[in-house]
């Protein structure tokens, strides 16, 4: 039986390392899974065009939610294994949640190929995803933030540290996203420095849980660049004009939010930085299989 699923990328409206709490929106990013079972009890990943890619996560990812459903599919999980394959237009560790897509994509592919997807509530298949992500090592926070907004789509607001949405709204804006050319990976962020600034995450906090995810997001970004020393210059360039611009995850990419017409002046300037720009749209239609 083979299943198959597509996940949104996630820009930064709050991040979670201060607090626990965090915020995210779904971007027009895909990542996709295939996940093919197998009679002999392995789980092998591979990632598309790069076969030394760590494949531990979308293993865990398969393997726990066989453990957790092969039963409801009417299979004995200590024999069912899996092949499972992503390919993804979401750069690694550039801050666009690419562990999320993967993951969100891996569970729901593999949920598809059991047979039993449309019976598993979203968010609990999120959940599941974010466990897996946690057993692999490849985030501080668990990602339920970035997570819960590639499953679900639109803007969310979650308690990282009870995997617990707090708030979900669809919103329609277009993204713009600056990626210089170096990797940042979440697990190497200075959690420390991160904590000290938590009366501004806070303030964020009360800014995203009030609907005012522009402003949100531009606290954000100039307080998290400063924690984890990374330039504001790149925001600098996008105000006062955009609606939010922030430092995206842990870096380096930056998003900007806005009208299309207004973020495309804000590409001409960040195409003079090294790096890409992508101009997108945000996604409310999150995780799906197809």
């Amino acid at each position: 039986m083979d299943g198959r699923a597509v996940a949104p990328a996630a820009g930064t409206v709050l991040n979670a390392l201060a607090t626990g709490t965090g915020s995210a929106f779904a971007i027009d990013l895909e990542t996709t899974a295939t996940v093919e079972l197998t009679e002999d009890g392995d789980v092998v990943g591979e990632v598309a065009g790069q076969p030394e890619a760590d494949t531990t996560l979308v293993e865990r990812c398969a393997a726990m939610t066989i453990d957790d459903y092969a039963a409801q599919a009417g299979l004995d999980e200590s024999t069912v294994g899996a092949r499972v394959r992503t390919d993804s237009e979401v750069p690694m560790a550039s801050g666009l949640k690419s562990s999320s897509a993967a993951a969100n994509a891996t569970v729901l592919a593999t949920l598809d190929a059991l047979a039993v997807a449309d019976s598993v509530e979203r968010i609990e298949a999120c959940r599941l995803g974010v466990r897996a992500a946690r057993d692999a090592g490849v985030t501080v926070t668990g990602a339920f933030d970035d997570a819960s907004a590639s499953m679900l789509g639109g803007v969310t607001v979650t308690d990282n540290t009870a995997d617990a949405l707090l708030a979900r709204e669809e919103v329609d804006w277009h993204a713009l996203v600056y990626t210089p050319p170096e990797q940042s990976y979440s697990a190497d962020a200075d959690v420390s420095a991160c904590e000290r600034i938590a009366p501004m995450a806070q303030l964020v906090e009360e800014l995203a849980l009030e609907g005012r995810y522009g402003e949100a997001m531009t606290v954000n970004g100039f307080a998290f660049s400063a924690a984890l020393e990374f330039s504001t210059g790149p925001m600098i360039d996008a105000l006062p004009d955009v609606a939010g611009v922030s430092l995206s995850g842990t870096g380096p990419s930056y998003v900007a939010v806005g009208e299309r017409e207004t973020l495309e002046a804000v590409q001409r300037r960040w195409d003079e930085r090294a790096g890409t720009t992508r101009l997108l749209e945000t996604r409310t239609d999150g995780t799906r299989t197809t």
